[in-house]
Parts: structure tokens; sequence; C-alpha cells
């Protein structure tokens, strides 16, 4: 394997698309990145043998052995990147069996610091499934992260939020006009004020969360057309372009594409939500900032002027305080963070589809999937130039 493979897969992984690696597979690729989590949480998870009578006095010892493991954990996950350790076979079996072991061995633990104790009928039996549960539920979810890039992408977006916020100015003014078209009118409804007033706060946040599913899967639905254009324009100078700044910049692109273009290799299912991944949680951070403005201008707009009187004419009773806030009323809050998730998804599906705001605000999510895309077509013709150029091994021929 070539220095530039080995530095073009770094790229994938730092970028949140691991899945264009080449012969992407658990045991080669996915496993190495889950050691550093999965010994995080399982070093975490004994926390459970501290007895219970010490943590209000030493609370803060407890937060300083996660930091410690945290800190240590992601040392060991930057050494073992830049190395690019590979499990063998047998190593991956051991790996997995030690994991497996972990819900019994706590247990086990605690009971060995305890001494001998009783525990009620079942509640041995009731642990012991709650761990299993525990770290069955984080090998599970560790493994899906890891295999999407999930921790890159939302580095990625967090980080990219701050430009978002340097240029709030610009995405609201742009959005917000549209926004409160549609929603000003509704927000001085007493029926609505009545219905998000006996709402409570965990129905209401599934809404918000239906909200965020619409908006990913119009996000879906449009990135798959836009994934279709994309293959079909390989062009030397997109290419050329797309590999700058990259481990491909080098790369010979005018001889890869003698015939004019670069021929498009096929995306599998998994690449294919990769990118749908990628798209998503950049459009929901796109959309969160818009719904944190909305939200603080429908507050805003509710103090000034909805009085105390008008809230009681248009719930029926009593506005009740807020006990986080006790100068504003609870049914306030909620529709403000009702309009707040609508309007970051009609955001989402109007970015898509307007052409204004298709522009400003998802083309450039594109043309990122645009870039990862044209350097994963170098690289594969880049990669398969190698292996042909190879010599043949001992006792083979080489292939006509």
């Amino acid at each position: 394997m070539s220095p530039q493979q080995v530095q073009t897969e770094r790229w994938f992984v730092r970028h949140g698309v691991p899945t264009m690696i080449e012969g992407y597979a658990f045991a080669r690729h996915v496993l190495p990145r889950m050691v550093p989590s999965l010994a995080f949480f399982t070093l975490v998870s004994l926390l459970w043998l501290v007895p219970v009578r010490t943590i209000g006095s030493g609370w803060w010892i407890l937060l300083g052995w996660v930091i410690v493991v945290a800190v240590a954990v992601r040392l060991v996950e930057s050494v073992s990147a830049r190395r690019r350790v590979r499990f063998s076979p047998g190593a991956t079996v051991v790996v997995l069996i030690l994991f497996a072991l972990m819900p019994f061995t706590v247990p086990l633990l605690q009971v060995a610091v305890d001494g001998t104790i009783t525990p009620p009928p079942g509640g041995r039996l009731i642990g012991v499934l709650g761990f299993v549960v525990f770290f069955a539920g984080v090998f599970v979810l560790t493994m899906l992260g890891t295999t999407y890039g999930l921790g890159a992408l939302l580095g990625r977006a967090l980080r990219r939020t701050l430009a978002d916020l340097r240029n709030s100015v610009h995405l609201v003014g742009r959005a917000l006009p549209a926004l409160l078209f549609v929603t000003l009118f509704l927000f001085f409804t007493g029926e609505l004020w009545q219905a998000v007033n006996r709402l409570d706060w965990w129905r209401l946040m599934l809404v918000v969360v239906l909200f965020a599913v619409v908006a990913v899967l119009a996000a879906a639905s449009r990135l798959r057309e836009e994934i279709g254009r994309v293959e079909q324009d390989f062009s030397p100078a997109r290419l050329r372009a797309a590999c700058l700044g990259t481990p491909l910049a080098g790369a010979p692109i005018d001889e890869l594409t003698r015939d004019g273009t670069l021929a498009a290799v096929p995306l599998t299912g998994r690449q294919v939500r990769n990118l749908l991944l990628m798209l998503a949680i950049r459009q929901l951070v796109q959309a969160a900032v818009l719904g944190v403005a909305l939200f603080a201008f429908f507050l805003v707009l509710g103090i000034l002027m909805v009085t105390p009187e008008t809230a009681e004419q248009w719930i029926g009773a009593k506005p009740v305080p807020s006990p986080l806030i006790p100068l504003l009323p609870v049914a306030l809050l909620r529709i403000a963070t009702l309009f707040a998730g609508f309007g970051a998804m009609y955001f989402v599906v109007t970015s898509m589809s307007d052409s204004d705001h298709r522009q400003q605000f998802f083309a450039p999510i594109i043309d990122k999937i645009e870039r990862a895309l044209a350097v994963r077509a170098v690289y594969l013709a880049v990669i398969g130039g190698d292996r042909s150029a190879r010599p043949a091994a001992p006792g083979r021929s080489a292939p006509g």
C-alpha cells in the first residue's frame, strides 16, 4: 500500500466519509478505530464500583477520572490513527470477547468490592441484564458512529457552526422573513396556545424530532438526485480542483483521464448512507442556528405583545410560570419551541427547492459532497493503476 493511498484514506476518515475507502471492512477499518471509544466506556463503567455514599463528597474525583480517561483515550486514538493499527483475526476475536465479558465482569468486581451481599430476589439478574443492554447498546452505537464517521462529521459541523454564527445576520436576514410570513399569524391563535399549554415537554420534543425526520427525508430524496448528477461530471478540471489540498494533489489527472473524463464507480448502499448522513448533519446544524434565532424572536415577541391577561384569555386559565425562568409562562416557551422546530424544518425544505435559497444555503453542502465523490474517483483510479503496475507474485503470471 503506497503512502499516498494511506494518506488519502486518512483524509476520508477526517472528512467523515470513511466508507469511500476501497475494501472498507469491519475488522480492518472499523474495529481498530472503535477500540479507544470502547475502552473509554469500559473504564468509565468501573465508576459503578465506587460506593454510592462517597459520591456526595467526592463527585469531583469521579469527574476528574472521566476527564483523565477521555484525554488518555483521545491520545491513544490519535496515535493509532497515525500508525494505522490493524488487527489480526486472532486479535479481533480477543477484543470482541473481552468487551462481551464486561457486562459480567463489572458485577463480579462489585461483589468483590462490597464483600458478601444479599441482593433482593432477581436483583442480581436484573443488574446483569442491565449491564448487557448497556454494553450492547454502546457497541452498536459505537460501531455505527465509527462506520459512518459520525464523530468527524459532528466535529466538522460544530466547527462550521462558528462560521454560521458569524454569518448569522446574513442567514437570518435571508430566511427569517419567509418563515415569519408562514408562522406569525398562527402565533396569535388562542386555540394553539391552549393546545401547547396542555402539551407535556416530552411530547413537544417528539414533535420537534418529527420535524427533524421530515427535514432529513426531504434532504435524502434530493441528495440521490444530486449524486446521479455529480457522478456524470468527472472532467479533468473538476478533478484537479477537487484534489487540491488533499494527498492526491499531485495525482496524474491528465494520464488518468486520457479519454476525456474519468469513469464513475457506482456507490454502494453504505456509501450513499454515509453521504446522506453528511448532508443531514450539516443541514440540521444549519437549521439549528436559524431555529435558535426563531426561538429568540418569538420569545421577545411574546414578552412584548402577549400580556398576562391576554395569555390567560387564550389559555383559559392563569398562565403557569416556568420553573427555570419564573417571569415567563410555560406556554410561551413551548410555543416558541414549536415554531422554532417548524421554522427549521421549513428552512431545510425550502433551501433545497427554492432557487434563491438553494444557491445560498444548499449549494455549499452539495459542493462538499461533489468534492468527496471526485476525490474518490481519483483515489480508485490511482490505486487501480498501482495494482495493475505491480509485478506478478512468484509462480503466477501477470494479468493479461
